[in-house]
């Protein structure tokens, strides 16, 4: 077991490393992208050049304006409160990492990066963690502590399950979740089946799927016969690399799942943020955030 003050060092490199990209490259764009839960009213005051003519209250406008002469707007402000789930799959794949992170340590980067977002726009944040079964669960809350607490469990938590089950989890959140959250879903999606489950979950919720993804998973290199292990079910598989015709059916069986996945998340309207644990986030995670406030300002 990892030493308890190294564990807390590593949370805490990873805050720091993270707050400056936080507030460099979202500020603003957070809040503009995830809207509270609604709009609440606040008070009717008398119309003023600029305002929405759309917002003028026309019963109050009969009763006062014709004695004062003016007419009469609702105003409304923002009910900010918004939950926050993050879905990490913590599976046997997800250790898998061939250059410079694993994708489970590549999650907790992103994952850091959401939640100190949040808990900036004073949302609460909060956790499930699977493999094969919904593995740890904790419900969304606000603060600088409980933030770190989902950074440090992802990071260091001991998964029981070896497999990945994308659908249990999808089922756990919608009984968990009463109320309409943003829910990110990190996995490399090595899964069965669950287009049912996440259909339900994009309708409940603002879901967002966070694909993980390595090289080494996607390409062989020509480095002769070598022994592979299924990390998920242990089972091994003699692969001769130096046949091309090995490499370019290798390659083709992965974009055929990439292309069936994009196509699952597309029909069920999820939007996706592909993450690689050779590459930068950062340019992914903008020009998600940029293209969510264009479909906004779009709708608007």
């Amino acid at each position: 077991m990892e030493d308890p003050k190294e564990i807390l060092r590593k949370i805490r490199r990873l805050e720091l490393r993270t707050r400056a990209r936080v507030e460099a490259a979202f500020s603003g764009h957070y809040r503009s992208v995830f809207k509270g839960r609604g709009m609440n009213f606040e008070e009717v005051r008398e119309y003023q050049p600029g305002d929405e003519v759309r917002s003028i209250e026309w019963n109050v406008t009969a009763r006062l304006g014709e004695i004062r002469g003016e007419a009469f707007v609702k105003k409304f402000t923002e009910e900010r409160e918004l939950s926050v789930m993050l879905m990490v799959d913590i599976s046997r794949s997800g250790d898998f990492g061939s250059i410079q992170r694993s994708k489970r340590e590549l999650a907790a980067e992103v994952a850091c990066v959401l939640a100190f977002s949040a808990i900036r726009n004073n949302d609460r944040v909060g956790l499930l963690l699977f493999s094969d079964h919904v593995e740890f669960y904790l419900p969304p809350q606000r603060g600088r502590r409980h933030a770190l607490r989902i950074v440090r469990e992802i990071l260091f938590f001991e998964a029981k399950g070896k497999g990945t089950q994308v659908a249990s989890a999808l089922e756990r959140i919608n009984r968990l979740l009463h109320r309409r959250s943003v829910v990110f879903l990190f996995s490399d999606f090595q899964t069965p089946a669950f287009a049912k489950e996440l259909g339900i979950t994009a309708r409940r919720h603002d879901l967002v799927a966070m694909p993980l993804s390595d090289p080494r998973e996607e390409t062989l290199p020509d480095i002769g016969t070598v022994r592979l292990e299924d990390p998920e079910t242990g089972d091994v598989l003699e692969v001769a690399t130096g046949d091309r015709n090995v490499r370019n059916a290798f390659e083709a069986a992965v974009k055929v799942r990439k292309e069936g996945l994009a196509t699952e998340l597309r029909k069920a309207g999820v939007d996706r943020v592909s993450l690689h644990t050779d590459r930068d986030w950062l340019p992914a995670l903008q020009t998600f955030f940029k293209t969510r406030e264009r479909r906004a300002g779009i709708a608007l």
